[in-house]
């Protein structure tokens, strides 16, 4: 057991915990940031996406000693519900969630993209959304939502 410093939305924290340890397990069960969820646990699925250092990385392959020092944004850090980012507020305006299982991941990741790129194509937004799987078929209104957040941003309503 070993203490690693990081920076988690913002917040600088300290964990006590094996080098090894995947960083999805310090999230869920050393912070209680439980949002971002496991879904397969072999880095294929993206429901565990979350931001280092500005890029999407699965964090169920990403181990403690791996990010420690790095700046790492869940989807807890994205909005709150009282102020909600443009793309949480998009995909509940599109309709774009079914269970919401893989939201997390997919909200990070078009956070990633919208952040390096503010008017991306719909080819675009599809190839960043690529390393995260929905089940629920809700593909089309995935792509919506994210277009409409990036028209947003630009026209200013960036909360």
């Amino acid at each position: 057991m070993q203490a690693f410093s990081l920076t988690i939305n913002g917040n600088a924290v300290s964990v006590t915990a094996a080098a090894d340890t995947p960083l999805l397990d310090v999230l869920r069960n050393h912070l209680g940031l439980v949002g971002t969820k496991f879904g397969c646990g072999v880095e294929q699925c993206g429901s565990c996406m979350v931001l280092v250092d500005g890029k999407p990385e699965k964090s169920c392959g990403k181990t403690l000693s791996g990010v420690a020092g790095r700046d790492i944004v869940t989807i807890e850090g994205l909005g709150t519900p009282q102020h909600s980012h443009p793309l949480q507020q998009a995909f509940l305006d599109e309709q774009a969630g079914q269970c919401g299982y893989c939201l997390p991941g997919i909200l990070i990741s078009a956070k990633a993209l919208l952040d390096r790129n503010p008017a991306p194509s719909r080819g675009e937004i599809a190839r960043a959304l690529d390393d995260n799987i929905c089940r629920c078929g809700s593909h089309a209104r995935i792509l919506r939502a994210v277009a409409r957040a990036a028209a947003q941003m630009r026209q200013g309503d960036a909360r």
